[in-house]
């Protein structure tokens, strides 16, 4: 009955597309990663004019993509590419400001310390408040970590997402005796781990806070190998031993659950603001 509802349902067909269009791009984004990587080695590291004296690539490793458009397109390419580049870093920056002060001014004041008492103007002026804060921290880190590689940074990131997220999203959606509470503490293990060994890594201890070669207590670049296996570790650990009433309503909840996001079923409806 599942199974005709999910093919039948207009808003269930219209789902489908949504996500294999968004797969579809998602996927060509990062192929998009090896083909402009390989065409950088061919084309743009084999031409001494985007190299400087010393060898290096003329304005660091960032400006490869750049160089390579200049490189199989000219001028116009170029323009083209760099006002692309522009467009994004500002689309990036906006988007994750705005996600940024709507999750501290709505789910953690607004929920969380008010208790969803919480009225319009009080989350307006957290959600501006927040906004600068994260202004100055972006200003701050973007200064310190001006010489990293741009690609590498977005790797880190994914990390921590890989660790903090990935793990709660997966356990919750497949394992049926996943609680609250494991989740949380699961998530929060691979958020804390992934961001300290991110730190103690070579990449930052070493490169970025000018540390001695060798002397990073955590040897390996990427920290997710560990912090994502220390998330999903938390979550089946705390969840198995959790046996208090919200861990019960957890488990018997996990079907309806499983149907709601793997069908939209049951999730059509607008929200109650």
């Amino acid at each position: 009955h599942i199974l005709v509802r999910f093919f039948t349902v207009p808003n269930a067909k219209e789902a489908r597309k949504s996500v294999m269009w968004a797969t579809t791009w998602i996927g060509y984004f990062y192929l998009l990663t090896f083909i402009i990587g390989f065409g950088a080695i061919t084309f743009v590291l084999t031409n001494p004019d985007f190299l400087a004296a010393d060898g290096k690539l003329i304005g660091g490793n960032n400006m490869a993509a750049v160089h390579l458009a200049h490189a199989v397109g000219g001028n116009i390419f170029l323009g083209f590419i760099s006002a692309v580049a522009f467009a994004t870093i500002l689309a990036v920056v906006a988007g994750l400001t705005l996600s940024g002060a709507s999750a501290v001014s709505h789910d953690l004041y607004a929920t969380v310390v008010k208790k969803g008492k919480a009225d319009s103007l009080s989350e307006l002026r957290v959600s501006r408040i927040t906004t600068l804060c994260l202004g100055a921290v972006a200003v701050v880190l973007g200064i310190a970590f001006k010489n990293q590689n741009i690609a590498f940074m977005v790797s880190l990131a994914f990390a921590v997402a890989a660790s903090a997220n990935f793990p709660v999203l997966f356990m919750s959606v497949l394992w049926k005796d996943c609680t609250t509470k494991g989740a949380v503490v699961g998530g929060f293990l691979g958020l804390i781990s992934s961001v300290v060994l991110t730190i103690l890594s070579p990449s930052v201890w070493e490169a970025t806070l000018g540390n001695p070669a060798g002397s990073a207590p955590f040897p390996y670049t990427s920290p997710a190998l560990f912090s994502m296996t220390l998330a999903f570790l938390g979550i089946w650990l705390v969840s198995k031993m959790d046996n208090g009433e919200r861990a019960r309503i957890d488990r018997a909840g996990f079907l309806a659950q499983q149907v709601r996001s793997e069908t939209g079923i049951g999730a059509s409806a607008a929200s109650d603001h």
